[in-house]
């Protein structure tokens, strides 16, 4: 997978490794076991990020404890290093690429979660299992610019204002024009809140009880939303591919979502690498 290939993985650590809190040794004698490397910890992350292992199968693959790839996780997470760090990678995609933000696009993408924990919930199309979802908003070309997380059995509808949230508060909100999103999303509530928000909403009409709609003119009413769907679909894939969020084995909210940090994060490298092999060396630091 990409997040391995060492042009990827190299830019990213270098990033981390400069937004990781420096560790004070407060032992008296100065004789317990040496740290584990920062770089060797990130490697067991990322791995059981991208295969969805177990933390003691991780710390096989980098030869140390799943426990100690936990405990530095927690650490850099209470540190809001993954926060950071996706940050960093948006402006870096912005400044050297840049973000179209006239146009947006919002969907939900459902996973397994079969250990439960917060912010889980049955999934009404897998069999009610215990699952997750996120709403993912992206810009016009399908970046992923926003996310939130919750259970899966809470309705797309009702995740639209927190994910409205989560882009206005990384400063999206004032350069969007229009949105787009499927007919679930087709109520008088999500439409009233894109417009207090001052952005046209594109939302595919449910098909009335009964009624019959023609192919041709489903496509003519409704051209702009399904033009830009790819996009969004495209963006919740690249996500999948990674195991821990396509069935995600963390206990608490909270990992879910700095999983998905990390995600885009890598993502976004990776199309910082690829536009630089065809236009010129860029800078990610």
């Amino acid at each position: 997978m990409m997040a391995f290939d060492p042009v990827v993985f190299d830019p990213m650590w270098r990033t981390v490794r400069d937004l990781i809190p420096p560790v004070v040794d407060r032992h008296p004698l100065g004789c317990h076991r040496r740290r584990v490397p920062d770089e060797t910890c990130w490697r067991g992350i990322v791995i059981r990020l991208v295969t969805g292992c177990s933390w003691v199968d991780a710390g096989r693959f980098v030869g140390v404890g799943g426990t100690t790839l936990r405990d530095r996780r927690r650490q850099w997470l209470r540190a809001g290093v993954f926060t950071r760090l996706v940050t960093e990678a948006l402006e870096a995609y912005d400044r050297v690429i840049g973000l179209e933000l006239s146009e947006i696009q919002i969907d939900a993408s459902q996973h397994k979660a079969p250990l439960g924990g917060t912010g889980t919930g049955a999934n009404r199309v897998d069999r009610a299992k215990l699952g997750y979802k996120w709403s993912l908003a992206t810009d016009t070309t399908g970046i992923p610019i926003a996310w939130i997380v919750d259970a899966a059995n809470v309705h797309d509808q009702r995740l639209v204002e927190d994910t409205l949230d989560a882009i206005e508060a990384r400063g999206y909100e004032v350069e969007i024009e229009q949105a787009h999103l499927d007919r679930g999303y087709d109520s008088r509530k999500v439409r009233a809140m894109f417009a207090e928000a001052g952005i046209q909403a594109h939302i595919e009409h449910r098909a009335k009880p009964g009624a019959f709609r023609r192919k041709n003119r489903t496509r003519t009413r409704v051209r702009g939303s399904i033009g830009c769907r790819w996009r969004i679909e495209r963006a919740n894939s690249w996500l999948s591919n990674f195991g821990q969020l396509r069935r995600s084995t963390e206990r608490h909210i909270l990992h879910r979502e700095a999983n998905i940090d990390i995600a885009v994060a890598f993502i976004l490298t990776y199309k910082l690498v690829t536009w630089t092999r065809h236009h010129g060396p860029a800078i990610f630091v």
